[in-house]
């Protein structure tokens, strides 16, 4: 009994001792993210999950992990780690935080918001991030409506509605310079189906129109300059899309 007893305060003074070097460690990392020493935090908040194994302490410091990797550009590691915790930890008081972290590693993949690179805004780039950092933050905004994130979130999901809409214009327009007048026409119908209410929505039906001009489909041509004059009146495209409804002087080669 006395053995036991004994065995017993030896696992107990190590589980102490564990907790206060981990505690240690993570104001150690503390220290280091704050004087941006973002490599040397992620080492001791490596060291303090593997430490605090099931605590509030090894939460914190995933999340801090995938922040930080996340701000060292290491992309799917950060995405990695954010995902684990959102599963291992399906009820935590930080989960609207890690889905809205989710939801930025992917929304900041080479550039923040509104930003440009080298002349290329985020509707010429590819757009699974964008997807991807869409549904984070809709299941952000779903699950936990009243969140501080959220109305982050929202104004997120607005922006990147828009891009991937001027995404499959500015294909749908690539294709119809290109001569390809069915691959245009499929692209910008897209980008109307989908998003309708987006302000790309606008040029979409234009290309609509001018692509099915060309391949001279009047049905469809003149269905969707319809729906070009219903909803948009005042349209800068509307006296251009008339302008191919009307027939051609036989000396005029465009």
């Amino acid at each position: 009994m006395v053995a036991t007893l004994l065995a017993g305060c030896g696992s107990t003074q190590k589980e102490e001792r564990a907790d206060v070097a981990a505690e240690k460690l993570y104001a150690d990392a503390k220290d280091s993210m704050e004087a941006g020493s973002y490599d040397q935090a992620i080492k001791s908040l490596a060291r303090v999950e593997g430490l605090a194994a099931g605590t509030q302490l090894a939460q914190q410091s995933q999340l801090d992990l995938a922040y930080l990797y996340w701000k060292t550009s290491e992309k799917a590691q950060a995405l990695t780690t954010i995902e684990r915790f959102i599963k291992l930890n399906p009820s935590s008081p930080a989960l609207d935080y890690a889905m809205y972290l989710r939801g930025l590693i992917n929304f900041n993949e080479d550039m923040g918001l509104f930003g440009r690179i080298a002349n290329q805004d985020l509707s010429e780039r590819d757009q699974r991030a964008a997807r991807d950092a869409y549904q984070s933050f809709k299941q952000l905004v779903e699950q936990f409506p009243a969140s501080k994130y959220a109305p982050d979130a929202r104004q997120r999901m607005d922006y990147i509605v828009n891009s991937l809409a001027a995404y499959e214009v500015h294909v749908a327009r690539y294709y119809y310079k290109r001569g390809a007048y069915v691959a245009a026409a499929n692209r910008a119908q897209q980008a109307v189906t989908e998003f309708q209410r987006s302000p790309a929505a606008e040029e979409g039906l234009y290309l609509m129109v001018q692509s099915y001009d060309r391949l001279q489909l009047a049905q469809l041509r003149d269905d969707a300059l319809r729906v070009l004059q219903q909803n948009y009146p005042d349209s800068r495209f509307l006296a251009q899309a008339v302008e191919q409804d009307k027939p051609r002087a036989w000396w005029k080669l465009w």
